[in-house]
């Protein structure tokens, strides 16, 4: 069976959230599509698809069917993607600015006219059959060519059996133009239909509401800046080193293994290692953190991070896509392309909008014209202003403006968010679980104690101390280990010139030791629930009061000595846990150290809960523990054992310093590997929740307000013209508030 593939579809030509809905609607029915979100902000559509039984093609002809357009990306690379999108971006803000000034040349003198005739300051002119054939001249330009957007995508709606915003605004502007042009062809033929034309109303609706379109499409250009940004900071050429020459070639050309040359002030290409060279590097564009990290031979270095003293000659180990940036930018574009849970409310209210508003606009005129006794044209005019009022829009935009600068400014600081739900759910977190070692620890425990138990005579010692000999057995047992404690003791041998052997067999004992056959010897290194003796009981209680980790080592079948590793906590660690618990969290330490060693820790953290003694897999079943209590929580780790945790935790947060498989299961990745990452998190999370509310607060707000003052008459259309094209303006103009967001 095949795989699901997911597609990203720029898509031009939305204009309403209902837009979005109906192209989203259309797909999610495709046979083999699983999944469509269709985002009006970002524009895009998101599908997740079965290759084996829907082809792109026909996915893109269903939209184009629908009536929108595709940008064709196909094979283009991330930075000409980036390109054509803000390129579409830039010609759609000029289509808008032209529109508008067309339509501002011929509606400023109609107003201007309408407004002198009604002061009476144009005398019998006004008066004259002419005046309202100028009137006519001057308004059909822009009802047909401003406004052919309103009729083109309001037909197109309608086809699709679902009304738009621009069926409102096309059935209120023609409702005051055709009135208009009634009249006057009322007045050839003799019919008195009513002495006054609403020509200047018709032109004004179009006009102002192109106003609103022109700033919202500026506004949305200006929510994708911080993928701009990142995107605009990788280096486009590099200097390579091949077949002993310097060469100059395009970034796209570097492969894995090339040799990179890159001089003082200049940003990495590619993602390497250092082969030689000294410097300092500035990584604050991926992590935040403004203070340059040192590197030296065998140090990483991150494309686009900046080479800030000396020359460096770096080993391509990723290029292009697979970039640390690439896959940044990657993450970031799709959480602003998917839908927050929150998002639903507005989408389902979209759904019914634009029908509700023309019954109550239907009403609004039947209740004036019979009840209110307030003859046609007045009838008509405040059912026009009904319908211009309301505007789907800013509920469309509320949600998906605000996850986009929320996200994109999260990653200026290293914090790369999922998706747009882990972005809602952090807000809910109520208790922080920390993973000790490599979270709360700079996770490089150094040997501290080596220690003979007596009684214990080293056999065939080969000229060692006995401590030194028992440190060349467990070095040499804990030689194919992986876990930081065994490398730990590996260091410890070769920094005290101890030598290590090729073990003859290794077995790891998940959450206990290591088992090995050293020479003929058969040596195990572990914690006490390998072996407990007595007579050693008060040395390990002395080690864990110090904070460090004891591991006992037998010796065919015997104890033979106790090693000691401790591991200090990174300087952020108590800084960042103290941040949390001024914001009223709960945090826990879960680590598989003993009780004493663990509280040792959490002292020096500042930590006041701790799970100790958890073997990895069971970390999962403490996080239900903690849910079980009413808790919302967010497990934070870096290591491959916390993978399950974090799957089970209701955020997840990774440190970027971690493995991959634990980044692939977080919500949430902080690139420093600070945990100072964890209250920016939240307090992002906390901004962009609070401005989304406030954006929904004033869609919902505006309508409950504006469409009942309409159906009263206290509205004029022109005024709801107006209030209705900036309603849009405001609510991504308040998300873009995020952009200045302090997450310090």
């Amino acid at each position: 069976m095949s795989e699901s593939q997911q597609l990203i579809l720029p898509i031009t030509g939305m204009t309403c959230a209902n837009c979005s809905a109906t192209i989203e609607r259309n797909l999610t029915r495709m046979a083999g599509v699983e999944d469509a979100t269709v985002n009006l902000a970002t524009e895009t559509a998101s599908v997740v698809y079965n290759p084996a039984m829907v082809d792109v093609q026909d996915m893109k002809d269903l939209v184009a069917d629908l009536g929108y357009e595709i940008i064709e990306l196909e094979g283009v690379d991330e930075a000409d993607k980036v390109d054509a999108e803000r390129a579409a971006r830039v010609e759609e803000i000029k289509r808008q600015e032209h529109l508008l000034k067309v339509g501002l040349a011929f509606t400023i003198p109609l107003f201007l006219l309408s407004m002198a005739r009604d002061f009476g300051l144009l005398g019998a002119w006004s008066h004259a059959a002419w005046f309202n054939w100028m009137m006519l001249a001057l308004a059909t330009p822009v009802q047909f060519y401003v406004g052919k957007d309103y009729y083109v995508n309001g037909y197109k709606a309608l086809k699709n059996g679902a009304a738009n915003m621009d069926v409102l605004i096309a059935l209120g502007s023609s409702a005051a133009y055709f009135y208009s042009v009634a009249v006057i062809l009322g007045d050839l033929a003799g019919i008195n239909l009513g002495a006054h034309v609403y020509f200047e109303t018709s032109a004004m609706i179009i006009t102002l509401i192109r106003v609103g379109k022109y700033l919202e499409a500026r506004a949305k250009g200006a929510t994708s800046d911080a993928i701009r940004a990142l995107m605009d900071l990788s280096p486009k050429t590099a200097r390579v080193v091949r077949e002993g020459e310097e060469i100059d070639m395009p970034v796209l050309q570097v492969r894995v293994g090339d040799v990179v040359i890159v001089r003082p002030g200049e940003g990495f290409p590619v993602d390497g290692v250092v082969q030689s060279g000294e410097s300092a590097v500035d990584e604050s564009m991926l992590t935040g953190e403004p203070i340059p990290v040192d590197k030296s031979p065998g140090d990483q270095v991150i494309g686009a991070t900046i080479n800030k003293q000396g020359m460096l000659y770096v080993q391509a180990t990723r290029v292009g896509k697979e970039t640390a940036l690439a896959q940044i930018i990657r993450m970031v574009e799709e959480a602003q392309g998917s839908k927050a849970p929150i998002q639903q409310l507005a989408d389902r209210v979209s759904a019914v909008f634009v029908p509700v508003v023309i019954a109550i606009a239907a009403l609004t005129f039947l209740g004036w014209y019979f009840i209110g006794d307030a003859g046609f044209t007045n009838s008509l005019i405040t059912a026009v202003a009904v319908l211009v009022i309301a505007c789907p829009c800013a509920l469309g935009l509320a949600t998906p403006t605000a996850i986009m600068v929320g996200t994109g400014r999260g990653a200026q600081y290293g914090i790369l968010f999922k998706n747009s739900e882990a972005l809602e759910r952090a807000e809910q977190v109520t208790t922080i679980a920390l993973d000790k070692t490599g979270t709360i620890t700079e996770g490089k425990p150094v040997l501290t104690d080596v220690l003979v138990a007596e009684g214990w005579t080293a056999p065939s010692a080969n000229g060692y101390r006995s401590d030194h000999y028992l440190l060349h057995l467990a070095a040499s047992a804990e030689r194919g280990s992986e876990h930081p404690l065994g490398e730990a003791i590996v260091e410890g041998a070769k920094t005290q010139a101890v030598d290590i052997a090729q073990p003859d067999s290794f077995e790891s004992i998940t959450g206990a030791g290591v088992k090995a056959q050293v020479a003929g010897q058969e040596v195990v290194v572990g914690s006490k629930r390998l072996a407990v003796s007595d007579n050693l009981q008060a040395v390990l209680e002395r080690l864990e009061r110090e904070g460090k980790t004891a591991m006992l080592v037998q010796v065919n079948g015997q104890l033979a000595g106790v090693l000691a590793v401790s591991d200090t906590i990174k300087d952020s660690s108590a800084a960042a846990i103290a941040h949390l618990r001024d914001d009223d969290l709960d945090v826990v330490m879960i680590t598989g150290d003993n009780p004493r060693t663990a509280a040792v820790i959490a002292q020096q953290a500042g930590v006041d809960r701790v799970l100790a003694e958890v073997l990895p897999q069971d970390k999962a079943a403490q996080i239900i523990s903690l849910q079980e209590e009413g808790n919302t929580v967010a497990m934070v780790g870096d290591g491959i054992n916390d993978a399950p945790a974090l799957a089970q935790a209701d955020v997840s947060i990774a440190l970027g310093t971690g493995t991959d498989v634990a980044m692939e299961t977080a919500d949430v990745t902080l690139m420093s590997g600070d945990l100072q990452g964890v209250p920016r998190a939240l307090k992002l999370s906390h901004g962009t929740m609070k401005i989304i509310r406030q954006n929904l607060f004033w869609a919902f707000i505006y309508n409950i307000i504006g469409i009942p003052l309409a159906a009263l008459g206290l509205l004029n259309p022109i005024i709801a013209a107006g209030a209705m094209a900036f309603s849009s303006v405001f609510v991504v103009t308040n998300s873009l508030r995020l952009r200045k967001y302090k997450v310090e």
